[in-house]
């Protein structure tokens, strides 16, 4: 659908008051696409890059169905789902329904790991129309009987390839058999790799699929570069970037809690603002970290790889790998952070001698090499010969421009 508005769409009156609040008029295509289905009641596959639209394709017609029928939930009870991978992820959706259902008088509850739980519970306890939790505190929840799904009319499961990379399938699947057979019930995924496609058919009836690929133009501009260096060469190579001004604001992934504690205690002891982000985090000072970054009173954020799809920050200028990923594809998903909102970003790795395996896998995910800085790696050892001098290879210049091969895909 093309040149179509929110108020063609047939959305309620307070949906489009709110939506004219903030000079929202033309959905994006996952929402033109799939917002008329959901009006409708039918089930949903949509298949969409992070950073469509796809949160307000899903809410608006959950918001508009919830407020046609008022009901007050019972107490522990919620009359729809919303799953995501992530905390910050929850929290993100969760701001945006707030900010959709302003006009209606619905109640919305975050229940996450890595924040007080009994709070949550004392929530529940008055009922809520809209739950939003990540699959793990949703459980706990539920074994208690602090959440009853039985009321459940609506059910989201968003960033599906992102659940399955985490290892929720099981409680995904206990969350889906404490629903009700009669639901409306839909699914969003970036990829749809065999386990998510199995999970969609056990999940949805017959579905409408909505697809949207992304589109070059809009694709982010990410110039890519790799440096070759031993392990300990890591972090001074690290506070020499960091004295260029230029880096405004940027995202240091590590691949380990350990590291990123390590990375960021050498930042700050730099003289640079820093704060890091990762699972041992609660959820306070997740919280902070992001607002902290996010308002630019943090100059750096160091992360590990749960962060990289749930970090939704325009602005940042670099991403610097400070270990490459242990999941190559999860490289893509870090990169993403920057480069945003049609702007230009710079993704910077650091390579040491043992990760130059995972190097290799990445460039050919990507389909080409990426750019060398400084010097190039000795070539490998053949078997029977001696190492030989390298010299400086002809480093090309590689733009990630969002047409990467199927399973490689940009998490903006």
């Amino acid at each position: 659908m093309t040149d179509l508005s929110f108020a063609a769409l047939g959305l309620a009156e307070p949906l489009l008051r709110a939506l004219q609040t903030r000079k929202f008029v033309t959905p994006t295509p996952i929402q033109a696409d799939s917002i008329p289905p959901l009006l409708a009641g039918r089930d949903l596959l949509g298949i969409a890059q992070t950073g469509s639209g796809k949160t307000a394709a899903f809410s608006l017609p959950m918001l508009h169905h919830l407020g046609a029928q008022p009901v007050r939930p019972a107490p522990f009870t919620t009359r729809a789902l919303i799953l995501a991978p992530t905390r910050e992820l929850a929290l993100q959706i969760d701001e945006t329904v707030r900010f959709l259902s302003a006009n209606l008088r619905l109640r919305t509850v975050v229940i996450i790991g890595g924040a007080s739980r009994f709070k949550q519970v004392e929530a529940m306890r008055r009922g809520a129309d809209i739950v939003i939790g990540t699959p793990g505190r949703v459980c706990d929840l539920m074994n208690t009987r602090e959440l009853n799904l039985a009321g459940v009319s609506c059910f989201v499961l968003d960033e599906a390839d992102r659940m399955l990379d985490l290892g929720f399938i099981k409680d995904i699947r206990r969350v889906v058999a404490a629903l009700p057979q009669k639901r409306q019930s839909c699914l969003f995924s970036a990829t749809m790799p065999r386990e998510v496609t199995s999970l969609a058919e056990s999940l949805l009836r017959e579905p409408v699929r909505v697809e949207i690929e992304r589109k070059e133009e809009t694709a982010p501009k990410i110039d890519q570069f790799v440096h070759h260096l031993p392990q300990s060469g890591k972090q001074s190579l690290l506070l020499s970037l960091l004295q260029d001004q230029g880096l405004s604001r940027v995202i240091v992934f590590t691949r380990t809690k350990h590291g990123a504690n390590k990375v960021a205690a050498a930042i700050e002891n730099a003289g640079h603002q820093v704060n890091a982000i990762h699972g041992n985090k609660s959820q306070s000072q997740r919280e902070k970290a992001l607002r902290e970054f996010r308002t630019g009173r943090a100059r750096v954020l160091v992360a590990t790889d749960i962060a990289a799809r749930g970090i939704d920050v325009t602005g940042v200028s670099h991403v610097v790998n400070f270990d490459l990923p242990a999941e190559p594809e999860s490289y893509v998903h870090r990169i993403g952070r920057t480069g945003r909102a049609g702007a230009a970003g710079v993704a910077i790795s650091f390579c040491d001698p043992e990760e130059r395996g995972t190097l290799r896998v990445i460039e050919r995910l990507l389909g080409g090499p990426i750019t060398i800085v400084g010097d190039a790696p000795p070539p490998m050892q053949s078997q029977g010969q001696g190492k030989r001098p390298g010299a400086p290879g002809q480093a090309r210049r590689r733009r990630f421009n969002g047409n990467q091969p199927r399973g490689m895909r940009s998490a903006a």
